[in-house]
């Protein structure tokens, strides 16, 4: 294994499934390692150094969900990409509640897993991280730390996902103006897919909660009806 290459652990019960991600993964230039069952995904993700985790959610011992919430509650920041057969809102809702960053529908098709794995890996580069020193990172009452994803708001420190902190670090290249929810989607994610709209609104969802005084009643985070989000970091503006 090569200095560069990001290691993945798939967390899966079904052997056929665990098997072709493990080969096609693999084949993709990645290290893999894998798991059968959640709490043997969970073991594995706080005693080793992964740099992503794919992640099922009906599984035996701990589901997927569970899992997620204790690799968040350990403070690790690793990009959780979840692959379910459970497709609804809520599903994907409590998912990414949990601290999930991306979510896949079974069957799905390998080439968009490896899609969402790359986009994944992509934002969470150090290198990444590094250039965005250039960038905006305090305005008004807000303080973004690509280090620690954290941010700072009125000296209330908050850990964030790497979602939620691309999703925040994209509107504050913007503050006080308006930005697409296609402008977002292709900031954060890569790629604009109307699909993926939905998502967007759940992570801003558990972003206010975060950053709001009164997630009901944002000050910062405003929606833009028709268009997309404004951050003003300025409370009140």
């Amino acid at each position: 294994m090569t200095g560069t290459q990001k290691r993945i652990l798939i967390v899966d019960d079904d052997d056929e499934i665990r098997e072709l991600l493990e080969f096609d993964v693999a084949q993709s230039g990645y290290f893999v390692d894998t798991a059968r069952d959640g709490l043997e995904g969970l073991n594995k993700a706080l005693n080793n150094s992964y740099d992503l985790i794919l992640l099922d959610v009906m599984m035996p011992k701990m589901n997927g969900f569970d899992v997620a919430k204790n690799i968040r509650q350990a403070k690790l920041a690793i990009p959780i990409l979840m692959l379910t057969a459970k497709g609804t809102i809520d599903d994907k809702t409590e998912g990414f509640d949990c601290g999930a960053d991306d979510y896949l529908v079974k069957p799905f098709d390998i080439q968009e897993v490896l899609l969402r794995i790359r986009v994944l890996l992509r934002r969470n580069q150090v290198e990444d991280k590094t250039a965005l020193s250039d960038e905006i990172l305090s305005a008004g009452d807000i303080q973004i730390f690509p280090e620690t994803l954290e941010c700072i708001i009125v000296n209330k420190k908050t850990k964030l996902t790497p979602t939620e902190f691309e999703i925040l670090y994209s509107l504050m290249q913007h503050f006080n103006q308006p930005v697409t929810l296609a402008t977002l989607l292709d900031e954060v994610w890569g790629y604009d897919s109307n699909e993926d709209v939905r998502m967007l609104r759940v992570h801003v969802g558990g972003l206010r909660n975060k950053i709001e005084p009164d997630s009901k009643n944002p000050k910062y985070l405003h929606t833009v009806t028709n268009v997309g989000y404004k951050l003003t970091p300025f409370a009140g503006e």
